[in-house]
């Protein structure tokens, strides 16, 4: 009866045991959490990364004298650079072009020069003595004429037959005569061209050894201009350095950019651009300098997109100002924009968490 007993209240116990941890459960699983609906302020935000970049700097180009056709070369490779980022002074040297592709044609222009003056002088005497054979049959031609007037004359008491010939004679002297002096202009003309072109020819490749001499002293580089030097891309987008070829078409070598107004350059996708509007407020935290946070503003929204690499995603480029000035901020650091599209004031604000779905109604 005892152990009876004992098994009743055991099993009274585990049974009240169980009730208490169900309905417990079930409390626990009905709970509800609850929150105030308040009137606020919401912001809409677009969050971007960019890059610092000066919003005015001074490039650094080849030197003008290369532009010139007379010179003839094209392209001319950077020998000697200094580091990247470093601060000059007016005046410093920035980089040297390579001179032996100016000292070979220069070594060329001057042969070029050489044989160009020879042909002058040659051009000169053949002039001197082709207009002296001519001028000689001119003077020969003035003499029959004077001889045929002076037998015409005398045979004025000859018969007529004779008068008449003496009288064609001196007509075929005169028209010689005419056509030997036509003749002489025309050869002083051709002479006198060919001379010039000579001599222009000769002047040409001389101005063409000038030219050379004076790229060939404007092949040293230097600043401007006091800033740091930030080298610029080629055409394959690979940043200028020892090796590198520059041309007039794509001159520049390296900026001087202005640290004092700095913009961040980004790119907005296409799904959002449309938020984007000049002169909308952005805060800015620097990658380098997690702690800092800046202010800025749109300043530029590019009216046509890019396709992303490797994506047929399409984005937008935004320029960004930078407002004040930090001297520990450096062109190419990364930047984090939260750009700020739309402000509502005196919204009712519930949390995210209090939206939920059933099927297709929220």
């Amino acid at each position: 009866m005892k152990k009876r007993r004992l098994y009743i209240i055991l099993g009274s116990i585990v049974v009240l045991l169980l009730i208490v941890y169900f309905k417990w459960n079930k409390k626990t699983d009905n709970e509800v959490i609850t929150c105030k609906v308040v009137k606020g302020q919401i912001e809409i935000k677009v969050h971007t990364s960019g890059q610092l970049e000066a919003e005015k700097s001074e490039n650094i180009i080849v030197p003008a004298e290369l532009a010139s056709r007379n010179v003839g070369i094209y392209e001319i490779k950077i020998s000697d650079l200094i580091v990247e980022g470093s601060v000059v002074d007016s005046g410093q040297f920035i980089a040297t072009l390579d001179h032996k592709v100016i000292e070979e044609v220069l070594t060329k222009a001057k042969e070029e020069t050489e044989l160009s003056s020879v042909a002058l002088q040659d051009a000169k005497m053949d002039s001197s003595l082709t207009l002296s054979n001519f001028r000689d049959q001119l003077i020969n031609s003035t003499s029959d004429v004077e001889e045929k007037k002076i037998i015409v004359a005398e045979s004025a008491y000859e018969s007529p037959s004779v008068i008449k010939k003496a009288e064609m004679d001196l007509e075929k002297v005169v028209r010689k005569l005419e056509q030997d002096k036509k003749g002489f202009e025309l050869k002083e003309r051709q002479a006198k061209s060919k001379v010039d072109r000579a001599a222009l020819d000769l002047q040409q490749k001389q101005k063409k050894i000038d030219d050379l001499l004076k790229l060939s002293d404007a092949l040293t580089i230097k600043a401007p201009k006091q800033g740091m030097v930030i080298y610029a891309k080629d055409r394959m987008g690979s940043k200028i350095q020892v090796g590198t070829s520059v041309s007039t078409w794509n001159p520049i070598i390296a900026t001087l950019p202005d640290m004092t107004k700095l913009i961040s350059k980004t790119y907005v996708n296409e799904i959002d651009i449309s938020k984007i509007k000049i002169g909308q407020k952005v805060t800015l935290s620097i990658d380098a300098f997690p702690e800092k946070e800046l202010k800025g503003e749109v300043i530029t929204v590019a009216n046509i997109g890019q396709p992303m690499p490797k994506s047929d995603a399409k984005v937008f480029e935004v320029k960004i100002r930078v407002f004040g000035f930090d001297p520990l901020l450096k062109p190419a650091m990364t930047t984090s924009n939260t750009i700020v599209t739309g402000v509502y004031d005196k919204q009712l604000i519930i949390p995210s968490e209090a939206i939920y779905s059933n099927d297709s109604i929220k």
